[in-house]
């Protein structure tokens, strides 16, 4: 089956990110703090309610927050060193603050909250997250969307599932529906179980089918946002960790079919919605629509800048934020 396809992705490749990138470093950050105050302007150019909604969404500080002692200077982060991308995607938006302005960072698949205020790219969606501060890190890899041109009844009446196989929860699943008549799964890396081994296929073969599955890793699923911008459905239980996508905001039934915990109704869940494709129908228009929001490249700019904005603002290094009084 063959169709127009093409993947949404901010860079065309490694090379043109770190390309990019190093361009960045090439620019005195003085440069970039006079070039502040008319990027912030352009909140008036968006719906206010829905700008403060969103950064209120990452960054659930109030006043008179206090740093701490471990808070480094945005001037002494080093950007080529590892991780090379939470580095790269934090510069993008801290060089346009001072270098003096000190935070603290969780880098990596964050699954736990600090007890001061951290900027992280996850967190978890339970519980007291408010000193996890969320920016949208390791972007390269983690948000893809995709132009998918197969309808949702042209594809095939299957689940797919592709993945590396090494988490309990996985394996679990794994355990119990390899080999199902209604599932096309595989492990697609080394160890495990040997039966279990599948080649690696494209986010375009993914696409043949109606149903993808999206389980959790070490935090996110990283395949939730194309998915979600397909034809396709996303089938996973209730996400425990989200990210700039704000995954804690997804509803089932609504933005993909939700299972439980224990995987145990999923060839219910399967069957109902190929016999109710209407119903199926909504989930994939309701996802279309919650993946949009993330592709106006300026919008999603102007409120990474008032996530760390409103940071500076709560640790008391500045003295307002943009949308404190809107």
């Amino acid at each position: 089956m063959k169709n127009a396809f093409r993947i949404k992705k901010l860079y065309r490749g490694k090379t043109a990110y770190y390309a990019k990138n190093l361009l960045r470093q090439l620019l005195p950050v003085s440069a970039y703090g006079k070039l502040l105050k008319r990027k912030l302007a352009q909140i008036e150019n968006y719906d206010r309610t829905y700008l403060t909604s969103r950064v209120e969404y990452y960054n659930k500080l109030s006043p008179n927050n206090n740093a701490g002692s471990r808070a480094i200077a945005l001037g002494d982060m080093k950007m080529f060193v590892s991780p090379k991308s939470y580095n790269f995607d934090t510069f993008e938006v801290s060089r346009y603050f001072s270098k003096r302005f000190k935070a603290n960072f969780l880098f990596g698949d964050a699954t736990h909250v600090e007890d001061v205020p951290t900027i992280q790219k996850s967190r978890p969606v339970v519980g007291d997250n408010k000193s996890a501060v969320l920016l949208n890190l390791d972007k390269y890899r983690h948000f893809v969307f995709v132009d998918d041109n197969i309808s949702y009844a042209d594809k095939k009446d299957m689940l797919i599932g592709r993945g590396v196989m090494t988490q309990p929860h996985r394996i679990r699943f794994m355990e119990r529906y390899f080999g199902h008549p209604m599932c096309d799964l595989g492990q697609v890396n080394s160890g495990g179980n040997p039966q279990w081994h599948k080649p690696k296929i494209s986010i375009q073969d993914h696409l043949q089918y109606k149903f993808i599955l999206s389980l959790e890793g070490n935090d996110v699923a990283t395949n939730l946002k194309w998915i979600m911008s397909s034809n396709s459905i996303a089938i996973m239980p209730k996400p425990k960790y989200e990210t700039w996508f704000m995954e804690g905001t997804l509803q089932g039934g609504v933005h993909y079919i939700e299972i439980n915990e224990d995987y145990s109704d999923l060839e219910d869940k399967l069957n109902w919605y190929l016999a109710h494709e209407s119903e199926a129908l909504k989930i994939v228009k309701n996802a279309n629509a919650f993946a949009r929001q993330f592709f106006d490249n300026k919008r999603e700019e102007l409120i990474s800048l008032l996530v760390l904005e409103k940071y500076f603002y709560c640790t008391g290094q500045i003295p307002n934020y943009s949308l404190k009084d809107g």
